[in-house]
């Protein structure tokens, strides 16, 4: 079925849990502080389109594509991300609550996390290979069988990371937050 295509199209201020949200194919488009809670977003299309200060929240996305979308001062909620649609997926997420969410299974291999609450988020399965996890908390978040390689966690805080458990060949870690990769040994660090 073919959906109506829109671009280069502002979105401001609506609330979609009271106006109908168009299924369509959306390229180029800003969407500025508008509520899309626990909307139903399946099998609709984003391609390069910005998401500023929105909520999220519980959305449903079975299906929906994200290419190049950027998330910033978002509120994201509890989302099942694995149920998307897995081509061309690519994001960045600036300032946003990402907390309850579920990456697993996907590749988001050179995604940018910059600034955000990412706890109890489940990153099992997830290829985050070059990812980069800049000022954010990962507090309570799992991450098992994970790729990790080149993942720079440098910046981040709260990680609890098995090296047994996942790939991190390459990964950078800071020297403050280290008890994150050692809290399955049962250390004492002081």
């Amino acid at each position: 079925m073919n959906r109506p295509y829109i671009n280069d199209k502002t979105y401001s201020n609506i609330d979609f849990t009271q106006t109908s949200f168009q299924k369509a194919e959306y390229d180029n488009c800003t969407f500025i502080n508008c509520n899309f809670s626990e909307i139903y977003l399946s099998a609709v299309s984003f391609l390069e389109c910005d998401f500023v200060d929105c909520n999220l929240s519980g959305v449903k996305i079975k299906d929906t594509s994200f290419n190049k979308v950027n998330f910033k001062g978002c509120k994201l909620l509890g989302i099942a991300f694995y149920e998307c649609n897995p081509f061309l997926l690519a994001f960045r997420f600036e300032k946003c609550n990402l907390n309850h969410s579920q990456f697993n299974g996907l590749n988001l291999s050179n995604t940018t996390f910059l600034s955000n609450q990412i706890q109890n988020v489940d990153f099992t399965d997830t290829n985050l290979s070059h990812a980069k996890f800049s000022q954010c908390d990962l507090k309570s978040s799992t991450f098992e069988n994970t790729v990790l390689k080149n993942a720079d966690f440098s910046q981040a805080k709260n990680y609890s990371i098995n090296p047994s458990k996942n790939t991190l060949t390459q990964a950078k870690f800071s020297r403050e937050h280290i008890e994150g990769l050692l809290q399955v040994f049962n250390l004492h660090i002081v």
